[in-house]
């Protein structure tokens, strides 16, 4: 992957959160057989899988980070610092492990908004 196609799916990771978070709504949650997919085809390579995980799972970020948020950090700051939990997860997640995306996700997400 170039540096120009890491840009690319960066800005276009960000645009999307912003949408998300400014419409209010965020993706469905993928089914245990839509998550294992992307996570097989994640696995393989396919970068499309990895923004389908991330997208997807927004919703559980800001579940999580909406009990973290105070005065002294706004709302869309602890969701901005979620999302980088969420990638981290996505980048790191091993199936063989044996745990849930979600519960991976969510540990990632809750370390990030505690650092």
């Amino acid at each position: 992957m170039s540096i120009g196609d890491i840009i690319f799916q960066a800005i276009s990771d960000i645009w999307y959160l912003v949408l998300g978070v400014s419409s209010g709504s965020f993706p469905r949650r993928l089914t245990a057989a839509e998550e294992a997919e992307c996570l097989a085809r994640l696995q393989g390579g396919d970068a499309s899988a990895r923004a389908e995980l991330i997208e997807h799972n927004l919703r559980l970020a800001a579940h999580i980070c909406s009990k973290y948020t105070t005065g002294a950090c706004s709302a869309d700051d602890m969701l901005s610092i979620g999302t980088i939990g969420l990638i981290k997860a996505v980048d790191t997640f091993s199936p063989e492990r044996g745990s849930r995306f979600s519960s991976y996700a969510s540990r990632c997400i809750e370390k990030a908004t505690h650092t």
